[in-house]
């Protein structure tokens, strides 16, 4: 109010200018929006408790059910030749993915302090087996006059033949047992050996040397897992932090052993063959010691382009691309769904990868630290050396494609593997927290899976510990003896 008497009134401010076309295209996109909001997005939903979980059975999920679909595609037309029904090697392979699902459930439940207890006992079976199946192969090969087709020796219904052992009517490879014997006892022995692993002394007593024998019993009719337990077992030496040298001895053992299992052995010629077709697949115009599946796997690939021929029109399948069902169904796969479908492939084989690695960096427990690792490392291993045969990176060594290619014992051990990898997952503290906060029905719990462990509260010394060089975590989080961490139930 002035004095007066007038009203004093305020001059309205000046409207801003209406912005141009050119100005609001160069403002900056809100926060939330354009690439950087679907960074977020991703970044918020990994951030969730059970991101690791989720993404484990969906990747694995996806690639058993796209295993299956090209199984069928594969075969359909030989089994409607051969039987009348299309639907036999699918549903063999779907019988086998419903008791690889049983085999996830089981161990997806099992504490920690069962896989320790069991390590010794598989390890030992898996001695068995093998050198049961290389003793049996070996007196039939040595009774089988040259030239002549081998003449397999039977115990009974018990009997070996090249990779498979026969029990009556079930037929189980005892090197997929290998790999899940070799991951348990070589876990727990390194959780239990904690800091002294770092000496060559601990590793020779007796890590090296029982492996090494389990490689050459494996090897003998088996190169191609033989590859997979080394490249398994150096993906376990490097979660426990084992030093730069011991690798170097590794790949030299391995080397020379590789060299003489293709050289020695006058009836696994076919290794030397395939080493020549791969620097050179020009020697290869025969086509009936299976050598040209080589050259038949890169037409196939071609074939393909970018979108495929269709699901189920592939010709290269009808006789004249060898174990086109098995190690080579990756071809078929590129041949039907182009390079679009194996693009969708490897990235389900990369989120699973990712998940393993992030899951073994994580957890807090040693023992599924270091298993966590050594299964994601033997998955993308084993998927590598499979795809890089196919699309001619590397030689042709015989390893199914993980979750995918046809074969029960394959199947049944990797979805058992993945249980372990989901009960890793659960047992991360983010989300052994989550559930315990909000825990399911007790009818879940009692059909899917029990409540994770709550992670333990961290001490001062564990600081005083070496940590491993995947995770940066202590081996051995109290830093006490050797024992210490076995009989810690999970």
């Amino acid at each position: 109010m002035r004095g007066d008497g007038e009203q004093d009134t305020a001059a309205p401010a000046p409207a801003a200018p209406a912005a141009t076309p050119a100005a609001q295209a160069a403002a900056p996109a809100p926060p939330g929006s354009g690439i950087l909001g679907w960074v977020d997005a991703l970044r918020g939903l990994l951030d969730r408790p059970l991101a690791s979980y989720y993404l484990l059975l969906s990747s694995v999920g996806l690639l058993v059910f796209i295993g299956l679909v090209m199984v069928f595609s594969v075969t359909g037309v030989d089994n409607y030749a051969a039987t009348g029904s299309p639907f036999g090697s699918v549903l063999k392979q779907t019988i086998f993915a419903v008791v690889g699902l049983v085999a996830f459930w089981v161990c997806q439940r099992l504490p920690v302090r069962t896989f320790r207890a069991v390590a010794a006992p598989l390890l030992i079976a898996a001695f068995v087996l093998m050198g049961f199946v290389d003793l049996m192969g070996w007196l039939s090969a040595s009774r089988t006059p040259p030239g002549e087709k081998t003449q397999w020796i039977h115990l009974g219904p018990i009997w070996a033949e090249d990779l498979w052992l026969h029990l009556g009517g079930v037929q189980i490879q005892p090197a997929e047992l290998a790999k899940v014997a070799l991951v348990v006892w070589g876990a727990d022995l390194l959780v239990r050996k904690g800091r002294t692993i770092l000496s060559w002394r601990e590793l020779f007593m007796p890590l090296l040397p029982v492996t090494v024998v389990l490689l050459l019993l494996v090897g003998y009719n088996d190169l191609g897992s033989m590859i997979c337990l080394v490249v398994l077992f150096t993906g376990l030496l490097w979660a426990a932090g084992a030093r730069l040298p011991v690798f170097g001895w590794l790949g030299g053992l391995v080397a020379t052993g590789v060299l003489a299992l293709i050289l020695l052995p006058a009836e696994k010629d076919y290794r030397l063959a395939r080493i020549k077709v791969f620097f050179d697949p020009s020697i290869d115009p025969n086509a009936e010691d299976g050598r040209y599946q080589y050259l038949r796997g890169l037409w196939a690939i071609g074939n393909g382009g970018w979108f495929g021929v269709g699901l189920g029109e592939s010709q290269l399948k009808w006789g004249r691309l060898p174990n086109a069902h098995n190690d080579f169904i990756f071809a078929i796969l590129a041949e039907e769904l182009g390079v679009v479908g194996c693009l969708v492939v490897l990235v389900l084989f990369g989120m699973l990868t990712y998940t393993g690695l992030r899951i073994a960096r994580r957890v807090e427990d040693p023992f599924r630290r270091l298993v966590a690792a050594a299964i994601t490392i033997w998955f993308v291993g084993q998927a590598i050396i499979n795809i890089g045969g196919v699309v001619g990176l590397m030689p042709i060594t015989g390893l199914p494609l993980p979750f995918i290619s046809d074969g029960g014992s394959a199947l049944v051990v990797a979805l058992g593997a993945a249980g372990m990898l989901s009960s890793a997952a659960r047992a991360e503290p983010d989300c052994a927290r989550a559930m315990h906060a909000r825990p399911p029905r007790k009818w879940v719990r009692l059909l899917w899976a029990p409540l994770p462990p709550l992670p333990r509260a961290r001490s001062e010394s564990d600081g005083d510990v070496p940590s491993t060089r995947a995770t940066g975590r202590p081996l051995v989080p109290d830093g006490s003896s050797r024992g210490r961490t076995r009989g810690r139930s999970s």
